[in-house]
């Protein structure tokens, strides 16, 4: 395999897991967010348990992506 597209395949997957800056970020923002709605009305825990959930559920998805993408870059 020629050295320039194996350093290709190396650069391209490297941005493709900087998508997982943003997930990070995502998910410490929706507990932040939780956290803070929880203290302002606790009697709503459970609800917005919930809704907290679905949204790390999302936010990890993208980060997941990324993930795929970087390796499917890699490795095909």
């Amino acid at each position: 395999m020629d050295v320039r597209l194996t350093a290709a395949k190396y650069i391209a997957s490297g941005l493709a897991v900087s998508g997982l800056i943003g997930a990070g970020a995502g998910v410490g923002l929706v507990f932040a967010s939780l956290v803070i709605a929880i203290s302002r009305n606790p009697s709503l825990k459970d609800e917005l348990f919930r809704t907290a959930i679905l949204g790390f559920a999302l936010t990890e998805a993208v980060g997941l992506l990324a993930i795929m993408m970087a390796f499917l870059l890699l490795f095909i």
